[in-house]
């Protein structure tokens, strides 16, 4: 019992924090589909200089696009 209890709670800690994770990138990535600076400073980080007509068209495909594990599933042949 003294070993069962901590490894209990490390699972529980780690499913826990995992979706407090995904939760708080939804909402980063929410804010990032509006807010061009953001996209921007994102781009940077990575290495790359988006241009205005790229930022339209970045912001464009993140609006368009769905939610992660919502709409579309895909089918395997």
């Amino acid at each position: 019992m003294d070993i069962a209890i901590p490894i209990i709670t490390l699972i529980v800690g780690l499913i826990g924090g995992f979706f407090i994770g995904v939760f708080y990138l939804r909402k980063q990535l929410e804010k990032m589909q509006s807010d061009p600076q953001m996209l921007q400073k994102m781009a940077k980080q990575m290495g790359y200089n988006l241009n205005s007509k790229q930022m339209q068209r970045a912001q464009h495909m993140m609006k368009n696009q769905p939610a992660p594990g919502k709409g579309q599933s895909r089918k395997r042949k």
